[in-house]
């Protein structure tokens, strides 16, 4: 029998492609699937973008109404005590630190005197400012400060008045008693780092005595307080302004005066020029405590913004660099936050004696 070839072809050719057509292909379904899949990736990929996109601009927005009433630029205000060239380079480091912190401009303001930086910062002129513990109080009733740091010296916040003498008989009620260096201290005043101590001494003080300056918290306005809680007038008392530390020690020494007033210990100024100054001036009290300076902005300034201030300069004044530079601003070890309170001993001295040096 004779097989038609064509239509065999025929036949083959047709039952190939219903085949085919009812096969599917494993390679090509899954390079459909994959486009598929990369396309819902680049989708997903694009709303993230745009969702990250539409939160960073909302915290941007927010951070621009947070900050919307920050002043576009500060001006931290020092005072004089020490070398101008000193002064100034530690007065553009803070400024630096505090510019970083804030990402605001801050400029250093080197005022003529206290009473010029609480006057600039009174009219807005200044934001921040370091002063000492009267002018702290001062600023507060002037000015409206807000105190923020105190300064912290040789592990404390505090200091106070030591009352020295030539004459340790009359005021001193044991042997004095000498330090590592020789020099003599009596009424329990080597034992302890704090006053108020030897006060029954200080009731006798009745001879020629000599303070340092009428502003002066340690040279007269706290042991000028101390005087009069221990029922005596002022006016009574022979007394001299020595005008230095170091001058009311070298007043005591060469017997100039009976009672000498300084910081403790100021003696140690004049140990190389008088050799036995330790042992010829006896330390026999210490005024209560007296606040160390401080550091205030104005009360004017956004919270976030003082605390942001105050945190920097806690935190600068943690590092190496920070403990130099604030050592050579004011021979300061290190700062603390602090309040209006803590110097509230200022206040009363101020409000008793302050208007014997107002101009």
């Amino acid at each position: 029998m004779r097989i038609n070839t064509l239509g065999a072809l025929t036949v083959g050719a047709m039952l190939l492609a219903a085949c085919a057509s009812g096969t599917d292909d494993p390679d090509t379904d899954a390079a459909a699937s994959t486009e598929d899949a990369a396309s819902e990736d680049t989708d997903a990929q694009e709303e993230s973008d745009e969702a990250a996109e539409a939160d960073e601009t909302d915290e941007e927005d927010a951070a621009t109404d947070e900050r919307a009433d920050w002043p576009e630029e500060l001006v931290f205000g020092f005072v004089p005590s020490r070398e101008a060239d000193v002064l100034v380079d530690s007065a553009d480091e803070l400024a630096d630190v505090l510019s970083e912190a804030t990402d605001i401009p801050v400029e250093p303001f080197i005022s003529q005197d206290y009473v010029g930086l609480v006057e600039a910062m009174a009219s807005e002129q200044a934001h921040i400012g370091a002063f000492g513990p009267l002018a702290l109080v001062r600023a507060i009733d002037r000015a409206g400060v807000e105190i923020i740091l105190q300064s912290e010296r040789r592990g404390t916040y505090t200091y106070h008045t030591q009352y020295m003498t030539n004459d340790p008989d009359k005021y001193c009620d044991d042997e004095p008693q000498a330090d590592d260096d020789g020099f003599l201290w009596c009424n329990g005043t080597l034992e302890t780092d704090e006053g108020p101590m030897g006060e029954d001494a200080i009731a006798r003080i009745d001879g020629p005595t000599a303070f340092v300056d009428p502003s002066s918290a340690s040279g007269y306005l706290i042991p000028a307080l101390q005087l009069i809680d221990q029922g005596h007038d002022l006016n009574d008392l022979s007394t001299i302004f020595s005008g230095g530390h170091d001058n009311s020690v070298n007043a005591v020494y060469h017997g100039d005066v009976e009672v000498g007033l300084s910081f403790d210990d100021a003696r140690g100024i004049m140990a190389e020029e008088l050799s036995d100054v330790g042992e010829q001036v006896v330390v026999f009290a210490f005024s209560e405590e007296i606040p160390n300076d401080g550091m205030a902005v104005i009360g004017g300034l956004p919270d976030d913004l003082k605390q942001i201030i105050q945190q920097a300069l806690i935190d600068y004044g943690e590092t190496e660099e920070g403990q130099e530079v604030l050592y050579d601003l004011y021979e300061i070890d290190g700062l603390a936050p602090a309040t209006a309170e803590n110097y509230d001993v200022m206040r009363r001295a101020d409000a008793e004696l302050g208007d014997q040096f107002d101009g």
